[in-house]
């Protein structure tokens, strides 16, 4: 299969009117929670990766799922989706579709989070599983955050300063790796990791930097990335910030003129959800406008109290198939 050159996109004058380039073979899901329901499974769709629409006249499109939705497509096609009840839910739990609309239970994965090697006293608790498959080694690759220290009244970061991200894979989800274990080497609090394919080889973990903001720690609370050779690292101390402060959740996707990299992260909790847009996973990053209030502005939208999950290219016969599944009024 050859190589696909980006498409080229006409120059404009900077804040000048912009169409979003369309590809007709090609669309966007956002399995997503809402302010108003935490852990409830929704969606929303999109043709040019910019601007989302709720479907299913907003209600949730499934009455079992729940967790911080994360999909993976595996090697047999079939879409795998991640949750949990809860932090406090000592399973990680995973559904399969082969349509993205119809989702059947497909087991869970109770982790070992005693005696994990360069993590001493972690908490039972499971934060926001993720899931990512890995088509060279044909293994998923099962990520979440697990603290140390229970959070105070006088100090309650101290939780959250503690938290780093595990790991296990599994072939099939089924069977995992006999014992969890950190994905960084370096000591800092991390959440919502997920990873992405480099377009220059390799992989880059995209992460939320969970120290508090400040003086001393002014990536606190921001979207970051660092890149490595190999899945597993080492991967090194992450890059600058690629969001403003107290964001997280960060879900990518590539536009449809695959010349740009999409990376959305919600303001918590509920309150927008902001983008930046690179040439290239290296870079240059900056911030688009969108959600704010004034359209002429607008380069994204996204519906009103959307909080995180992940998103996925799909196929326009799958997007059509979800707007049958899931009609608006």
């Amino acid at each position: 299969m050859g190589f696909l050159a980006p498409v080229a996109v006409a120059q404009v004058a900077p804040g000048g009117p912009v169409t979003p380039y369309v590809d007709p073979a090609k669309a966007y899901l956002f399995a997503h929670m809402t302010k108003e329901h935490y852990g409830v499974l929704y969606y929303s769709v999109s043709l040019d990766g910019l601007h989302w629409t709720r479907i299913n006249g907003g209600r949730p499109v499934s009455q079992d799922y729940h967790g911080h939705a994360s999909i993976a497509r595996g090697g047999d096609g079939r879409f795998y989706l991640v949750g949990n009840k809860g932090d406090d839910d000592p399973l990680i739990r995973f559904w399969v579709s082969d349509d993205l609309i119809r989702w059947t239970p497909f087991g869970t994965y109770r982790p070992d989070l005693k005696d994990i090697p360069d993590h001493p006293h972690a908490l039972q608790r499971i934060g926001a599983p993720k899931l990512y498959f890995d088509k060279p080694s044909g293994q998923f690759l099962l990520t979440w955050h697990t603290p140390s220290i229970e959070g105070t009244p006088e100090d309650p970061e101290r939780y959250w300063a503690s938290q780093r991200t595990l790991y296990v894979q599994s072939k099939d989800l089924k069977t995992f790796d006999e014992k969890p274990r950190r994905l960084f080497t370096w000591d800092m609090a991390t959440i919502d990791t997920i990873i992405q394919p480099d377009d220059k080889g390799g992989y880059c973990a995209i992460i939320k930097d969970e120290r508090y903001p400040s003086y001393d720690w002014t990536t606190g609370k921001t979207v970051r990335m660092s890149c490595a050779a190999n899945l597993l690292g080492p991967y090194p101390l992450p890059g600058a910030s690629l969001s403003p402060n107290f964001r997280e959740a960060p879900t990518l996707v590539r536009a449809p003129n695959a010349a740009d990299w999409l990376l959305y992260y919600e303001q918590y909790a509920g309150t927008s959800y902001g983008l930046s847009m690179a040439p290239t996973l290296h870079g240059p990053w900056y911030q688009v406008s969108g959600n704010s209030g004034v359209p002429e502005w607008n380069r994204y939208e996204m519906p009103a109290g959307t909080r995180h999950g992940s998103m996925i290219g799909i196929t326009r016969q799958q997007y059509d198939a979800l707007l049958n599944a899931f009609p608006n009024p």
